[in-house]
């Protein structure tokens, strides 16, 4: 453990955005597998709502700085092929 005081300061605030962060990655995670169980089932209307949701997701993930535009591309085209498969 720290004993600068500033230091002590920030470990709380980085444990502070550790579990937001983790907490929003979870919400998006939650979301991608929303849409591609809607899309093993077969359900096309669905899909296409959650994926709303889910590019929502994975677009201010990135603008947050909680995961790099690239793999937040691959994710959006992976959801986007599923959808177009139905």
């Amino acid at each position: 453990m720290a004993n600068i005081k500033s230091q002590i300061k920030r470990a709380k605030t980085n444990e502070k955005t550790r579990s937001a962060n983790a907490s929003y990655k979870s919400a998006m995670r939650t979301a991608i597998k929303k849409v591609e169980v809607a899309c093993k089932e077969g359900n096309k209307e669905a899909a296409s709502e959650l994926l709303k949701v889910a590019f929502s997701y994975v677009d201010a993930s990135v603008s947050k700085g909680i995961q790099h535009k690239n793999t937040a591309a691959r994710q959006k085209a992976h959801l986007q092929k599923l959808v177009n498969s139905l």
